[in-house]
Parts: structure tokens; C-alpha cells; sequence
């Protein structure tokens, strides 16, 4: 890169690093976030309702898309930057101030919402935007390195989100952050967003996009030519599906993972935050690398092969994940046979955003017992009174049925509390232990997967529209395939799981959707390396009165 091109790429890289960075400080605070604004519910619906919070992020993305796309595509991409970064910086110091449940009853939950969606708001905006800019920056042979340094800042993000954490844990102590050091990440960050607005307000617009204002070609309705032609609205199908298909894989392999490995396995805080901190720092470079493969055989092969190892790998990974970070859990998962006897009608859907349900019945209560251990079961529809048997013993309904099913899963074999046996690191010589070693290459190779899809898919969204609705048309079915999927993600799979009794069943979930995906765009995605962006326009396509169509079709809808 030349000094103007690095001062772009990293002035843009820098400024979503921040921007992630307080999107994913919430993911990574799941559990505490869920004890502090759900605390009249049971573990594993404060799992499932701070998840939801964490979804409700995304859900307004397509939102978000609408509103600054349009502004990308007619004022400039300059400035959607700056106000993404302002928007991103007031809602999460906001969350840091917040006061919890216990204070202010439902009210917490519905503000903690309210941020949440002006973060999702935000960070909508940022990406249209930012992939534009720097896309309209890049030489051609060259455009999905420089892009790799921009959205491998989600991962980048993520990193530093955890490892801020740690800081201030260390500083404050276990006890003190689970009591109030968990604001401290959210309140820190009005600094480095300061300084990421003063860096941005020090760029130039896109050369691409000064080009067309001082020629008069600039969309007058970005919305309505993005739907304007059959061959846009099927392209526009085409990044939906292609960012769904990523975001499956992308937040499997980290807002799942390290909810699952903090509630489900059992790991305390501090070990997985350090195992992802340095896992999520290699995916940072992966993305470099896998974008940097792609200006050189293409976006298509990158990004099939992360779909496809992830769905080849998703199972055996995430099971090995489990026995080495929990053996005895995992041992007590293969051995134990529990089943849960009763009626349907007595066994609720244990998730009650409205909180008007009560989870009073032995079913319920037997299920919540399971689901704070971990224990997976199986379900019996019966029309007596409700009965768990544990490797055939029986242990029934009643006052004492949560004592005695605990005791009864001892006997078995089940780590009922906790396990000593839990990978854990209390001092630097447990980093390179071979145990946690071992965790942190198989989430290694899911965040791998996951950075194959993402960079090159980035890349590919940018290079199949016009300039001139380049913003608009990506971003929209961008938003809308991860607002919708990715962000519910991990509260789907963790309801799946509870409800069911098995995170392997959940898992299903995830594999089918990227298989599915990947079918569809193995047949419909067109490769798009090295194409001219001021050139581009699709099969079929009419150039508007005010642009000037090309001789030849740049980018081709064949595959």
C-alpha cells in the first residue's frame, strides 16, 4: 500500500475495530448480562433472554441498512462514517450506566433493549458504508487484501473486547467484576471512539463517488434502482443468501462458543475470554490471509471451502471441544441415560420474555435442575404424574425432587456443581498446557472456517453492484441475512438445546443452514476477482439515463 492507501485502510479499520468492539463487548458478557437484567428467571432462560438482547441488535440492521445506505449512496460515505461511530459511542456507554434489575425492575431489560438497538443501528451503517469506501479505494488486483484488514476488525474486535475484560478483572478482582467492574469495558470506550472520529474526520471521500457527484450521476432514489431491474433483485438474493450462510458459521464459532463453554461447559470466565482473546487475535490475520488467497484464485474457492469444512466438521469439532475441556461432563453425556416421564401439558416452554408464565410444575423444575448441569436428556409423553429415571432409577415428583434428582446424577457419574477436571488457568504456565492448547486449535479451526467466508464474501458483495447504489444494494440484503439468522443464532440454539436436552441436536441447526447455502451459491454466486468497480454492471442490466453503460458486461450472473 501507498501512504494514501494506508492511511485509508487504516483509518477504516480502526474505526470498525472500536465500532465491533463495543458490538461485542455485550456477546461477551452474556452471562453477567443475563444475571443482572434477568434475575427473576432461571439460568438457562437468563442465557436465552440476554441472548435475545443480543439479537435484538441485528434485528434492526435491515433497519439501520435503509436508513444510512441511502445516506452513503447520496451524501457521501464520509460521513455515514462519523455518525456510526457517535451513534455506537453514546448507546454503549449508556449500557455501562444502566441500572439492573433488582433496581428498577422490567425497566432495566427494556433500556438495556433500547441500547442495544441503537447499537444495531449503528453498526448497519458502518458496514455498507465502510466495505464501499474502502472497495472504491482499492486497485482491483489487489481489493480483497485491502478489505481483508477492514472486516477481519469483527474478529480483531472480539479480541480486544476479551481482553479488556481480563484487564479489568485482574485489576478489580472476580468477585468485584461480577458486581459492577462489568461496566467499566463499556464506559472506557468513549475513548478510543474519540479518537477514531478525529481520525476519520481527516479522510477524503471516495474517489469513485467524487467522480459521479461532479458528473451528476449520483442516484436520486438508491432504494428504488437497487430494486429497479430483475437482475439486480436477483443478485441482491444472492448476498442474502451469502450472508446468512457466513454469519451461521461466524457466530457459531464465537458468541456460541464462549456462551456454551462459560454456561454449558462449565469454564470458568476468565480461561475461555484468554483462550478466545488469542484465538480471535490469529483470526484477525486469518481473514487478511484468506482475502489475500482470494485476489489470487478468486472469492469462490475461499469461501466454499470455509462453508464446506464447516459443514463437514461443525459435529466432530464441537464434540471434541466439549471432551477436552470437560471430560468428566462429557464421559458422564455418553454414560447416563436420564429421561424425563410426563405429561406435555405440564412442561412448559420454559421462555417467558412477558414474565406472565410460572415454572412451578415437576416437569419444569426437573428441566431447569437438568439444564443448570448440563445433563442431556430425553422426554417421555406419559399421562401420570412426572418421574425421572437415571440409569433406571427412579426418582419422582415432589417437594424434594430437585434434591434427589441431584443426588441421584451424582451417583451416576454426572460432575453435578462443577467438575475439578475443567480445564482452568490460574497461572502462565497453564497457557501452554496441552489441554487448553488443544481447546484453542479446535476454536481455532471454527473461527478459521468462519474468516474463509467472511473476507471473501465481503469482497464479492461489493464487486457485483454499480457505484452509484453500491451502499444501498449491498447492504440491505446483507443486514437483513445476518440480522435476521446471525444475530439469533445463539439464543436459537441455546432454546433448542434446552428445550430438547441436547446441544448436539441444536447444532443441526447451524450445519443444515450453511449446507443449504452453500448449495445455492455454488450455482448462482458469480466470481467477480479483479473486476473495474466504475464498470460494473450485471447480465441484462439497463444502465440508468445519467450512467453510462459499459460496451461489455463486467460481472456475470453464471457461476
Amino acid at each position: 500500500m501507498n501512504r494514501q492507501e494506508l492511511k485509508v485502510v487504516g483509518a477504516s479499520a480502526v474505526g470498525t475495530a472500536f465500532e465491533w468492539y463495543d458490538f461485542f463487548l455485550y456477546g461477551a458478557l452474556v452471562p453477567v448480562i443475563g444475571s443482572k437484567f434477568f434475575s427473576d428467571y432461571g439460568s438457562a432462560a437468563q442465557t436465552v433472554f440476554a441472548l435475545l438482547t443480543f439479537a435484538a441488535g441485528f434485528v434492526v440492521r435491515p433497519i439501520g441498512a435503509l436508513v444510512f445506505a441511502r445516506i452513503t449512496d447520496r451524501v457521501g460515505r464520509k460521513i455515514v462514517f462519523l455518525i456510526t461511530l457517535v451513534l455506537m459511542g453514546v448507546s454503549t456507554v449508556a449500557v455501562g450506566l444502566l441500572p439492573t434489575a433488582d433496581e428498577i425492575g422490567i425497566l432495566a431489560p427494556i433500556l438495556l433493549v433500547t441500547c442495544r438497538i441503537l447499537q444495531g443501528m449503528a453498526v448497519s451503517g458502518e458496514f455498507g458504508a465502510a466495505v464501499t469506501y474502502v472497495s472504491e479505494y482499492a486497485p482491483p488486483r489487489q481489493r480483497g487484501f485491502f478489505l481483508g484488514w477492514l472486516t477481519g476488525t469483527t474478529a480483531l474486535a472480539f479480541s480486544l473486547s476479551l481482553g479488556v475484560q481480563l484487564l479489568v478483572q485482574a485489576i478489580v478482582g472476580a468477585a468485584a467484576f461480577e458486581e459492577w467492574g462489568w461496566r467499566v469495558p463499556f464506559l472506557i470506550s468513549v475513548f478510543p471512539l474519540a479518537l477514531s472520529v478525529w481520525i476519520r474526520t481527516k479522510l477524503n471521500e471516495s474517489p469513485l463517488f467524487l467522480r459521479m457527484k461532479e458528473g451528476g450521476a449520483l442516484s436520486k432514489a438508491p432504494l428504488r434502482e437497487a430494486f429497479g431491474s430483475r437482475a439486480r433483485v436477483r443478485m441482491m438474493a444472492i448476498v442474502f443468501v451469502m450472508a446468512a450462510t457466513q454469519s451461521f458459521i461466524g457466530y457459531l464459532s464465537t458468541v456460541y462458543m464462549v456462551t456454551t463453554m462459560k454456561t454449558y461447559l462449565k469454564a470458568d470466565s476468565f480461561t475461555v475470554n484468554a483462550i478466545f482473546m488469542v484465538v480471535m487475535l490469529i483470526g484477525f490475520f486469518l481473514c487478511v490471509l484468506a482475502c489475500w488467497v482470494a485476489d489470487r484464485i478468486g472469492r469462490r474457492p475461499v469461501l466454499f471451502i470455509g462453508l464446506g469444512l464447516a459443514a463437514l466438521l461443525a459435529f466432530p469439532v464441537t464434540g471434541a471441544i466439549v471432551s477436552t475441556t470437560n471430560p468428566d461432563l462429557a464421559r458422564a453425556q455418553k454414560n447416563v441415560s436420564v429421561t424425563i416421564q410426563a405429561d406435555p401439558a405440564e412442561c412448559s416452554f420454559q421462555f417467558n420474555p412477558a414474565g406472565t408464565a410460572t415454572f412451578t410444575s415437576d416437569c419444569d423444575r426437573a428441566r431447569n435442575t437438568l439444564q443448570t448441569d448440563s445433563v442431556t436428556f430425553d422426554r417421555q409423553d406419559t399421562a401420570g404424574p412426572t418421574k425421572v429415571l437415571v440409569n433406571g432409577t427412579e426418582v419422582s415428583g415432589g417437594p424434594r425432587m430437585s434434591e434427589d434428582l441431584l443426588a441421584a446424577l451424582r451417583t451416576a457419574g454426572y460432575p453435578v456443581g462443577g467438575s475439578s477436571d475443567t480445564i482452568k488457568i490460574s497461572g502462565i504456565g497453564d497457557v501452554f498446557g496441552g489441554r487448553v492448547i488443544g481447546v484453542g486449535l479446535l476454536l481455532l479451526a471454527l473461527v478459521a472456517f468462519a474468516q474463509m467466508a467472511q473476507g471473501p464474501a465481503a469482497t464479492a458483495m461489493a464487486e457485483v453492484f454499480p457505484t452509484r447504489i453500491r451502499a444501498t444494494a449491498l447492504s440491505i440484503p446483507y443486514q437483513l441475512g445476518v440480522g435476521v439468522f446471525g444475530g439469533l443464532l445463539p439464543a436459537t440454539m441455546v432454546a433448542i438445546g434446552a428445550e430438547l436436552g441436547s446441544t448436539t441436536t441444536a447444532l443441526w441447526y447451524p450445519v443444515g443452514a450453511i449446507a443449504l447455502g452453500l448449495l445455492i451459491l455454488v450455482f448462482a454466486l458469480p466470481e467477480t476477482k479483479g473486476v473495474d468497480l466504475a464498470e460494473v454492471r450485471l447480465d441484462g442490466d439497463t444502465a440508468p439515463d445519467d450512467e453510462a453503460a459499459p460496451e461489455e458486461p463486467v460481472v456475470s450472473q453464471g457461476s
